[in-house]
């Protein structure tokens, strides 16, 4: 949908969703260009405007959209909130107030491997993504093999010695006198830091993957979000769906999806992608809130 997240309010159904990613602006305070070609950013045309008259008004502007996220969600759902240093501390505030402290999941760590530029102290390496549950048991699918990466070789040769009846090898650890069992084919869980899913392999305008939208993220990263926090039936909702990474990610996982986003090229590049890819969708042309 074209249109302003709020204006979902009137179109959707509550608790209509296992997953909602919000990527919205991050405060960076300057206006984003896409890339045309190989062309700077600079010089395209314009993505959208981040700048505001102050962290309280920003933070007023992103509280309306949580909420309404929260009630889309289902008693299963989970919000993934995207941000960076700029905004992230005062965000979790927020979404403590609007969702409950105890409904806070965690946070994820994304380290999308650009460097820094910064000479005055440490640049900021990461972003951070912040998990919230509408209900007490939410959807995760810990298991996904997009969660795991492979035990190190040694680890494999020195702990995984037992075989079971399907053939399988594992090691048990016994902690505080509960025994756990790890299989060898199931891998290590991935933990709270992703240092896995380069951004260039999205923003680099040598990638096929490439929109030339500035603050593309790459599939890989949403492919292990919709597979972790959704179910197969499930519906995914983006409210700033940008270059269309969620809503691609989803469909490709099985997924329904609703996105919207209010700028002009982020619509047109999403819709591109879908019709590149072959997905089916119904496009909404909804009058901006005023």
């Amino acid at each position: 949908m074209h249109g302003d997240a709020l204006d979902l309010d009137a179109m959707l159904a509550p608790a209509s969703f296992d997953l909602a990613y919000l990527d919205p602006p991050f405060k960076v305070q300057k206006t984003f260009g896409a890339r045309l070609d190989r062309g700077a950013r600079a010089k395209g045309p314009i993505a959208y405007h981040d700048a505001w008259a102050s962290l309280d008004a920003y933070l007023a502007w992103l509280e309306e959209r949580v909420a309404l996220v929260r009630d889309l969600l289902s008693h299963h759902g989970t919000m993934w909130l995207h941000l960076d240093a700029r905004a992230v501390h005062e965000a979790k505030v927020l979404c403590d107030r609007v969702f409950g402290a105890r409904h806070f999941r965690g946070e994820v760590i994304w380290v999308p491997g650009n460097g820094s530029k910064s000479r005055s102290g440490p640049g900021m390496g990461h972003q951070t993504l912040l998990l919230y549950a509408r209900g007490s048991d939410p959807v995760w699918n810990g298991k996904d093999p997009t969660l795991r990466a492979p035990f190190a070789a040694t680890s494999q040769t020195m702990h995984f010695t037992r075989i079971d009846e399907n053939g399988r090898r594992y090691r048990d650890r016994t902690v505080h006198g509960k025994t756990y069992r790890y299989y060898a084919d199931e891998g290590r869980s991935l933990g709270s830091v992703w240092t896995d899913c380069p951004a260039m392999s999205a923003n680099t305008p040598l990638c096929r993957e490439a929109t030339g939208y500035p603050t593309q993220k790459p599939l890989k990263l949403l492919d292990r979000i919709v597979r972790a926090s959704s179910r197969d039936d499930a519906s995914v909702l983006d409210p700033f769906c940008g270059s269309g990474t969620t809503l691609v990610a989803a469909a490709t996982a099985g997924r329904s999806f609703v996105g919207c986003d209010m700028g002009a090229l982020a619509i047109r590049t999403t819709r591109a992608r879908l019709d590149e890819a072959r997905i089916q969708y119904a496009f909404i042309e909804q009058p901006l809130s005023i």
